[in-house]
């Protein structure tokens, strides 16, 4: 198993958490809480796939992702906080997952023969889209729209950083690494000092 794979991997489990979290505070049962997980964890990875061409879907079959969500949606059931506490873990395992899924999506992206520049745009759909799915389902407005802080910016600056890397033949490592640290970061900055973009 490669550091992509390891990577994919936690982003399915970091996701599936924050889907689970996010059907707690809409009070969801443990069936609404599974398939919000499934969503969260599967959605972006899914469009990405659909949109280039990828047979079978990344996902398909795979045992392993699948009982990653399951248990993620364990842990969450039998995990007894208050809302404030949820929304703090969400928007942490959030900010992580974001970074996991966005270098994850650029290196398929990559490995399927999609420039640089579309890499780093299937990148951010890998990381953003299944948040945006769950929200549509819960019937709220996506984050991803939202006038808030930094998101699918921060997925834009670490996948630049990422393609910027490898175009000067740093290691393949060390730049999904970076790609992961800075998009953490810089959510975790915009949350802090909430920096936004402006309106239009």
């Amino acid at each position: 198993m490669n550091l992509v794979n390891v990577i994919s991997y936690i982003g399915i489990f970091v996701f599936a958490i924050t889907g689970a979290l996010k059907a707690r505070t809409y009070r969801m049962d443990i069936f609404g809480a599974t398939v919000l997980a499934f969503v969260t964890a599967y959605g972006g990875g899914t469009t990405r796939d659909l949109l280039i061409g990828v047979r079978p879907l990344s996902w398909m079959n795979d045992y392993l992702a699948l009982s990653l969500v399951v248990s993620a949606v364990i842990i969450v059931a039998f995990v007894n906080q208050n809302f404030t506490r949820f929304k703090k873990i969400i928007f942490i395992t959030d900010a992580i997952g974001l970074g996991l899924f966005t270098a994850a999506g650029i290196e398929v992206s990559l490995l399927h023969g999609v420039n640089n520049t579309y890499a780093v745009i299937m990148g951010m759909i890998t990381g953003t889209f299944g948040g945006f799915i769950a929200d549509v389902l819960s019937n709220s407005l996506p984050d991803l729209l939202k006038r808030s802080e930094l998101y699918a910016t921060a997925s834009l600056a670490g996948g630049i950083v990422y393609v910027l890397m490898q175009s000067f033949n740093a290691s393949h490592n060390a730049a999904l690494i970076s790609c992961v640290v800075i998009i953490v970061v810089v959510r975790i900055i915009s949350k802090l000092k909430r920096l936004m973009l402006p309106e239009i």
